[in-house]
């Protein structure tokens, strides 16, 4: 049995780093990040970020993958020798995406390469001056909750993945580069990001899932499934590592999410490698059963996109059967998902990228701030523990903003 612990998700094996690590190049442009102009992408392996608007993806009836490969084609033509992509997807593929090319994209190696990272960041402030508002309320989820259960049980589909969220109202606007800074430094070895998803509306989140990576020929996909909340006690957290690898139920929720993943990524692979025991991710809230598959694509020309797409949504963030876990979902959550469980990344002209899975986010828009946060149910879940796991999951942001739920 596998054990092995990793900070946050590991760089994918294959992506190269963009630069020699050069201290303060990533915080640089981490600190350098402005709210509706910029958009910021730190993965694992590079930072970015990408200033102003040269050309916008089109939303239409052609697949998204085929519009970005025109966009950037177009970009190429004009003279632009490295054109990229960035921004957000999401939950509902048929929607709008929020993607652009950028005026100008600065490359940094990751952040957690770089010591200044692990300087303090602005202080998060009073958190009493938050009103928090949770839709729907603990209990109203919880009935949700065990109504799947109960259709789980009599046969109805085998998993879904309900969210609630927390809608959070501040005497004035939020100071975004500073929650971005401290998402960024509070878990340097993951995804952050902040991007525009319409006029004055910004999607910031520090995602702990990779949904897939491609570089020259070769992917990387790291599907989360099965989790349990942190400990401020060494002892209790070890513990709770340990359960979450040997717990039946989460087991389960992983093995079902893995194998559609193998399941969507195989015809596109000459190799796909996938171990056969998850290990554990830690991030500063949250302990995750992890699977990291790496394969080599049978198309070179295959781009990170299009495998993003053959993937969307995983039963990590809708559920299984996909039909009837979307169906569940539109009838249990009373509100729309926007981005959330999307996908956010960028991609360049070869078709090497990255698209990380849109969780741990929220959605500012002037004053306000909408949390969103889910858990995976099958047949031997408890109400009680999916809405304390949701409760452990929001606190990645309540954190960053100084917030008490």
């Amino acid at each position: 049995m596998s054990t092995s612990v990793h900070e946050s998700p590991s760089a994918a094996p294959g992506l190269p780093h963009p630069a020699p690590v050069t201290p303060g190049a990533a915080t640089a442009l981490l600190d350098a990040y402005r709210p509706g102009t910029d958009r910021f992408v730190a993965t694992p392996s590079r930072t970015l970020l990408g200033r102003g608007v040269l050309a916008g993806v089109p939303h239409g009836t052609a697949p998204l993958e085929e519009r970005v490969r025109g966009v950037l084609h177009v970009r190429r033509r004009a003279g632009d020798p490295a054109p990229v992509v960035v921004g957000s997807i999401p939950f509902d593929a048929d929607s709008p995406a929020a993607l652009v090319v950028p005026e100008s994209v600065e490359w940094a190696p990751a952040l957690r390469q770089d010591p200044l990272v692990a300087l303090p960041a602005p202080p998060a402030g009073d958190g009493g001056a938050w009103q928090v508002r949770e839709v729907p309320a603990a209990a109203e989820y919880a009935g949700a909750v065990a109504s799947a259960v109960r259709r789980m049980r009599a046969g109805e589909f085998a998993k879904v993945v309900l969210a609630r969220t927390l809608e959070l109202t501040a005497p004035g606007e939020p100071d975004l580069p500073a929650m971005l800074s401290r998402l960024a430094r509070r878990d340097p070895g993951g995804y952050t990001f902040a991007v525009p998803t319409g006029p004055g509306r910004t999607l910031i989140g520090a995602s702990p899932e990779l949904l897939v990576a491609r570089q020259e020929g070769r992917l990387v996909a790291n599907p989360l499934a099965g989790s349990a909340p942190r400990s401020s006690d060494l002892a209790e957290d070890v513990r709770r590592a340990a359960a979450l690898l040997e717990s039946p139920k989460d087991l389960h929720e992983h093995a079902v999410v893995v194998a559609a993943v193998r399941e969507a990524l195989a015809p596109f692979c000459t190799r796909l490698d996938v171990p056969e025991r998850p290990t554990l991710v830690r991030t500063a809230t949250m302990w995750h059963l992890s699977t990291t598959l790496t394969g080599d694509l049978l198309d070179p020309d295959t781009t990170a996109l299009r495998l993003a797409a053959a993937l969307h949504p995983t039963p990590a963030v809708c559920g299984t059967p996909t039909p009837a876990a979307r169906a569940v979902i539109a009838e249990s959550e009373p509100f729309d998902r926007g981005a959330y469980t999307g996908m956010v990344g960028w991609q360049d002209a070869d078709g090497d990228g990255e698209w990380v899975v849109t969780i741990r986010c929220a959605e500012a828009e002037g004053r306000s701030l909408r949390l969103f946060a889910g858990a995976g149910v099958v047949a031997d879940s408890s109400p009680e523990a999916e809405t304390a796991e949701t409760g452990a999951k929001f606190r990645t942001f309540l954190n960053a903003v100084g917030a008490q739920l």
